[in-house]
């Protein structure tokens, strides 16, 4: 499981836009490496809008913001186009990338236990080392707690 002080597992992912993003590739700067659910469900929307919000913020201090899901990347694309996402939307759909971050875990709802992703964020300075990490995260005020940890790197 990948943790603060920790080298960030690497990854290359498919994305939005028939794409490709991978950490190596992003060497030199901050990445806010969120992981959610699945695409267009309500905490998911409400949290990519309030990163889609503070991108300016992000922009300004040269940081990339890359939410992750098990989603298809045709998916992510009906999901960027429709809520105006400004960010990449990358594809873990064999979750390789959420077992290494330690993301992919054991669910319980209603009774039924179920394998999903639990709602992470990782945030990775510009020498590929973690250096903040939520875990089950509570979507109200969390873009801006991340925004503010990101300025202090």
């Amino acid at each position: 499981m990948a943790d603060v002080g920790d080298k960030a597992p690497d990854f290359n992912m498919a994305t939005d836009g028939g794409g490709t993003v991978s950490l190596a590739g992003l060497k030199g700067k901050k990445v806010v490496l969120y992981f959610y659910p699945k695409d267009d469900t309500p905490g998911c929307t409400k949290e990519a809008c309030a990163f889609r919000d503070a991108m300016p913020d992000f922009s300004g201090i040269d940081a990339e913001i890359i939410g992750v899901s098990k989603d298809p990347a045709a998916k992510h694309d009906k999901f960027k186009a429709k809520y105006d996402l400004p960010f990449t939307l990358a594809s873990d759909e064999d979750s390789d990338v959420c077992e290494r971050y330690g993301v992919w875990v054991e669910k319980n709802m209603y009774g039924k236990k179920y394998m999903g992703i639990e709602r992470a964020t990782f945030l990775i300075d510009g020498d590929g080392k973690i250096r903040n990490v939520w875990r089950k995260v509570k979507v109200p005020g969390h873009a801006d707690e991340v925004l503010a940890a990101a300025r202090e790197i």
